[in-house]
């Protein structure tokens, strides 16, 4: 279960150059099949795009349910401005596209172009920029699901994102062993 804040007054995206991350920052990049890999922190997710804030209750297995709240930029608003190389006005070709999130102990999750797309899935999936009132400048971004009642796509520390499509299997391309 969760709740998702009304956004606040827009703000501007402006890129910033590459080496412009203050000393000890945690860096993430996002990297694929872009126009434009990105390398951000947390700073950078929280001056360059409109904060949310995602009320959440997720079941973890060894703690039972977790309530928090998280702030952040929407992913599919921070992959905007990377540019997945996908026609945009043609919603089979978005569909084809997948998301591999990776954070900073190994942990990493899988999830569609859909379920973040507003013509499919729309899921308000955030990149934290603070948990719980605290900023997470040195922990690093936290990948949150509001929608998942179980928090194991919840990445900490991300230190990647990659976005692309992936070859279909041969077997999966054919009826009973014919093409």
């Amino acid at each position: 279960m969760s709740r998702l804040s009304p956004p606040p007054h827009p703000v501007a995206v402006h890129p910033a150059p590459a080496d412009a991350a203050p000393a000890g920052a945690r860096r993430f990049v996002i990297r694929g099949q872009l126009d434009r890999p990105l390398a951000l922190t947390v700073a950078d997710l929280r001056e360059r795009w409109v904060q949310r804030r995602a009320e959440v209750v997720f079941d973890c297995a060894t703690n039972g349910p977790q309530h928090h709240t998280f702030e952040g930029p929407l992913l599919r608003e921070v992959l905007g401005e990377a540019r997945p190389a996908f026609d945009a006005r043609r919603r089979k070709d978005r569909s084809r596209f997948l998301l591999a999130v990776t954070g900073g102990d190994g942990h990493h999750a899988v999830l569609s172009w859909a379920e973040l797309d507003v013509d499919f899935g729309d899921a308000p999936i955030l990149l934290a920029t603070a948990m719980d009132g605290r900023a997470l400048d040195e922990a690093g971004s936290q990948l949150v699901v509001p929608s998942d009642r179980c928090g194991a796509r919840y990445i900490s520390a991300i230190t990647g994102i990659w976005v692309g499509t992936c070859a279909v299997p041969e077997e999966c391309l054919t009826v009973d062993g014919h093409s």
